[in-house]
C-alpha cells in the first residue's frame, strides 16, 4: 500500500482488500480515531496486517459501553451480550456476581450497568487482562489474578449468587481456522478448549457448587453443539442444568443453578416424618 490514505473511500476500498468484512464501519471507526494522516495510515496498515480493530482503537462496544482493550487482552464478542442479558433477568440489587475468566472485565462493567447495587468480583489468569479489567471495574468492583477459583477471596466460597464465566471453548485443532485477529493475537489459553473445547468447562463444573449460594446460577458460554455436554457436566456436578439459543446472536448459554438449600431442608423434614409414621 502506498500514498497517503485520507478519504473515506481510500479506507473502504484498501480494508475491503483485504478482507474485512465491515469494511465501511471499520473505515469510519479508523478516521475517528486518528489525529494525524500518519496515524491514519499506521492503523490502517496494523489492521490489514490482520491486528484486531478493537486493539487499534484501544477500545470496543459492548452491551452499550465502550471497554478498554489493551494488545494481548480476549477481545469480547457480541454473541456474549446475550449471557449478560440472561444473568440480569436472575440479578437483583445486592447479589453477589463473579465474571470468572473475565478477560476486560466487559461482562463485568456490563452487569454494574445494568443492576446497579451488586456486588461484583472478577477474576483472569492473565495479567494483562487483569491489568486491563482493573481499568474498566474501576470503581464497580474488585479484581484478582490468579486460575479460575483459586483466585478468589474464601469469604466467598458458598456465597456467589451469579458466576457468569466465558471460558475458551474452542477444540484445539479447530483454532488453525479461525480469523487471524483471533488466532494470531489473542493469547491463545483464551481460546484453545482442549479436545472438545471444554476443558474448562469440567473444571469450572467440579467446583461450581461449591462457591455458589444455595439457589445461585452458573452461566457459561458454548457452542450449539457442545451444550448438551456442558448439561451434563453441570448435572453431575449436582447443578440443575438449562439451555438457551439466541438465534439473532448465534450465542448458546447453559445455565447450572445450585439447589436451595431450604427446598433440601423441608424435604430431608419431609422424609423423616414420613419414616416416623407407623405403618
Amino acid at each position: 500500500m502506498t500514498g497517503d490514505l485520507r478519504t473515506y473511500d481510500d479506507l473502504v476500498l484498501a480494508l475491503r482488500a483485504a478482507g474485512c468484512v465491515f469494511a465501511e464501519d471499520e473505515a469510519g471507526l479508523l478516521l475517528e480515531a486518528a489525529g494525524s494522516p500518519a496515524e491514519l495510515e499506521q492503523g490502517v496498515r496494523r489492521r490489514i496486517a490482520g491486528e484486531p480493530l478493537e486493539v487499534i482503537l484501544g477500545w470496543t462496544e459492548f452491551a452499550g459501553l465502550r471497554v478498554e482493550i489493551d494488545p494481548g487482552v480476549f477481545v469480547p464478542r457480541q454473541r456474549t451480550v446475550f449471557l449478560v442479558r440472561r444473568a440480569l433477568r436472575l440479578a437483583r440489587p445486592g447479589s453477589v456476581v463473579v465474571d470468572l475468566c473475565c478477560g476486560s472485565g466487559a461482562l463485568g462493567a456490563a452487569m454494574a450497568a445494568g443492576m446497579p447495587g451488586l456486588h461484583l468480583y472478577a477474576s483472569d489468569i492473565e495479567s494483562r487482562a487483569v491489568t486491563c479489567a482493573r481499568r474498566n471495574l474501576a470503581g464497580l468492583g474488585e479484581v484478582f489474578e490468579g486460575d479460575l477459583f483459586d483466585a478468589l477471596p474464601s469469604t466467598l466460597r458458598g456465597h456467589i449468587d451469579l458466576l457468569l464465566v466465558n471460558a475458551p471453548y474452542v477444540p484445539t485443532l479447530e483454532i488453525a481456522a479461525m480469523p487471524p485477529e483471533a488466532r494470531d493475537y489473542e493469547p491463545r489459553i483464551t481460546l484453545d478448549g482442549g479436545d472438545d473445547g471444554l476443558d474448562v468447562h469440567r473444571r469450572v463444573a467440579a467446583q461450581a457448587s461449591q462457591w455458589l449460594a444455595p439457589g445461585g446460577t452458573l452461566l457459561i458460554e458454548t457452542s450449539r453443539e457442545q451444550a448438551h455436554i456442558a448439561a451434563a457436566l453441570f448435572e453431575g456436578a449436582g447443578l440443575i442444568p438449562r439451555t438457551a439459543h439466541s438465534k439473532k446472536r448465534r450465542a448458546t448459554v447453559v445455565q447450572g443453578t445450585k439447589p436451595s438449600e431450604r427446598v433440601d431442608f423441608i424435604a430431608d423434614d419431609d422424609l423423616r416424618k414420613r419414616s416416623a409414621t407407623p405403618h
